[in-house]
């Protein structure tokens, strides 16, 4: 009898998989705000441009120092000149492009490690990844931020983004699509929260306020620093903590585990696999691929309204937006241009809201009409929305126009969340995390196709003279053929062939060997001290970041 470590009965590394099974009685509801710690964190990525202007005057402060012939290559080790924003973009093409290479080739390592170790991984990258900016912020040196935040950060983004993804399938067999919508609502819902933050650190402000009570907070600009630096050490070491903290609560279900009480209903949806496909064949069946288009063709078309929609409120409603429609864009004063500029930010902020609540709201319900079904609605409905969209602009129409966009960007944030669940149901859960990993190569793809599409043809139609109320026109309808081609590939995804599913096993190798199902001890869980303060360190910052939202977007409609 084994009585001594030495025997092989040592305790499990902190960080392992083993010291993450749950024990008996465990709250299976402390797993999503752990997921959300970390998702809320990554979720800044989408809020980094409120850092592109100041850190395009990091030299200057008051205003850029501009140095008209230096190329990109000047830019990465010039101490004497402003970068360019242009150039500061690829710290965000950057993160989005390892994101989905990250994810792609630590799937599969993170389904044998464990989602600890991987959120450990993620927390010290996009932490880190802050914290080795602000260094190169101090240093006026543009190829650290790249290495920084684009590339160790982006490696952060894609660990982080699918830790969470196969763990919460496991714990929530009863509503996938429910469990996969609350993690990744955290993602579209991290800049609502970063974004104010980066600016109250910056700028400086009121944190909170009540009456004549107020929270104020001193910022770090000064006459001799535009306060980023500061700023990114600041959120560095907020964004490790808080992920860290979320790593550690996350805990993976025994083996066989089902939830006390709970059956699998019987069912006879076609679309619903019985068994699990091999990580290694899921690539090599044609439903990886037309969901990988799926995928792509749904981001491609809601990345590219995010990347422009500051500047398309104000060209395409320019002078309405306060008050004077009879101003077009090109006539607008710099005060007037500024007093918009504030109003589209509104805009923005509310299509965070949008895309956020979105994945909560489609994924839920897709678990009641089919994920198949709910694709159908955001390809549908959004060819419908883009299409009217010219007219509506045309019509002056901004509460129907801001209105079509946010329902987009709920269907946009809807298609991250949805699709875990549409892989568990095709390929089976044991491998889901690992091959939607492999999947969000179709973000790293659509990062780069939608917005330069965009980008591309809105300034080839200034260049050609089209008035900036009607260079959008063209864009729209090519979004609708993003969709078009979305909507087909989706109508083609067909259960996968008996084939490529894996043989059972413990079937295999006989009763004896067959691995013990039931609850283990650990029911549905429900509500508990534990969990309730779990789901307030989550809540609350995130209700300030609504709360901020709709502060801003009121400006729209007033």
């Amino acid at each position: 009898m084994a009585t001594t470590a030495s025997t092989g009965n040592a305790a499990p590394a902190l960080l392992s998989r083993e010291r993450t099974i749950a024990k008996p009685g465990f709250n299976r509801w402390l797993v999503p705000p752990a997921a959300l710690a970390i998702h809320l964190c990554i979720g800044m990525s989408y809020g980094l441009s409120v850092f592109w202007l100041p850190l395009a005057q990091a030299i200057g402060i008051e205003k850029p120092v501009t140095c008209p012939d230096m190329t990109m290559l000047d830019a990465l080790f010039t101490t004497t000149c402003d970068w360019r924003v242009t150039d500061l973009l690829v710290i965000f093409t950057l993160g989005i492009v390892f994101l989905g290479l990250s994810a792609a080739v630590f799937g599969g390592w993170l389904e044998r490690a464990g989602p600890r170790k991987a959120g450990v991984a993620a927390a010290l990258c996009w932490g880190g990844g802050f914290i080795i900016s602000s260094f190169g912020v101090m240093i006026h040196q543009l190829w650290v931020l790249w290495i920084g935040l684009g590339v160790i950060g982006g490696i952060g983004l894609g660990l982080g983004y699918i830790s969470p993804v196969s763990t919460l399938i496991k714990w929530f067999p009863d509503r996938r699509g429910m469990a996969t919508g609350m993690a990744i609502m955290g993602f579209g819902g991290g800049a609502m929260i970063g974004s104010p933050l980066a600016v109250l650190l910056m700028n400086g402000g009121d944190l909170a306020s009540f009456g004549n009570w107020s929270l104020h907070l001193d910022g770090f600009r000064t006459a001799t620093s535009v306060g980023v630096w500061q700023t990114f050490l600041t959120l560095g070491l907020i964004y490790l903590v808080f992920m860290l903290a979320g790593a550690f609560g996350y805990r993976v279900p025994p083996d066989g585990w089902a939830p006390e009480g709970w059956t699998p209903k019987a069912t006879n949806k076609k679309m619903i696999t019985s068994g699990n496909v091999d990580l290694a064949h899921a690539h090599r069946t044609p439903q990886f691929w037309l969901i990988w288009m799926v995928l792509c063709m749904n981001v491609s078309a809601g990345i590219g309204v995010l990347a422009m929609a500051s500047p398309m409120l104000q060209e395409i409603f320019a002078g309405s937006l306060i008050g004077q429609p009879e101003i077009p864009f090109s006539a607008l004063n710099e005060a007037q241009k500024i007093a918009i500029a504030a109003i589209a930010g509104g805009f923005v902020s509310l299509l965070s809201l949008f895309n956020s609540g979105g994945r909560f709201a489609w994924a839920s319900a897709s678990d009641f009409i089919g994920r198949k079904r709910t694709y159908f609605i955001f390809f549908a409905l959004g060819m419908l929305l883009y299409g009217l969209a010219p007219t509506l602009a045309h019509m002056g129409s901004r509460a129907l126009f801001v209105a079509a966009f946010c329902v987009i960007l709920s269907m946009y944030g809807g298609g991250f969340a949805t699709v875990p669940a549409y892989l568990a149901d095709i390929f089976g859960t044991k491998y889901v995390g690992a091959i939607h990993g492999r999947l969000l190569t179709a973000w790293s793809t659509a990062g780069v196709v939608g917005p330069m599409v965009i980008g591309y043809i809105r300034d080839a139609q200034i260049a050609a003279g089209i008035p900036r109320a009607l260079v959008y026109d063209r864009t729209m309808y090519i979004l609708v053929g993003f969709l078009l081609v979305g909507l087909i590939c989706n109508a083609l995804v067909r259960p996968v062939h008996s084939r490529w599913l894996m043989s059972d096993p413990a079937a295999d190798a006989g009763p004896s060997k067959v691995t013990p199902t039931g609850s283990f001890g650990i029911g549905l869980g429900g509500v508990s001290v534990g969990a309730l303060l779990a789901w307030l360190a989550v809540g609350i910052p995130f209700a300030w970041g609504v709360w901020s939202t709709i502060v801003k977007a009121v400006a729209l409609f007033s």
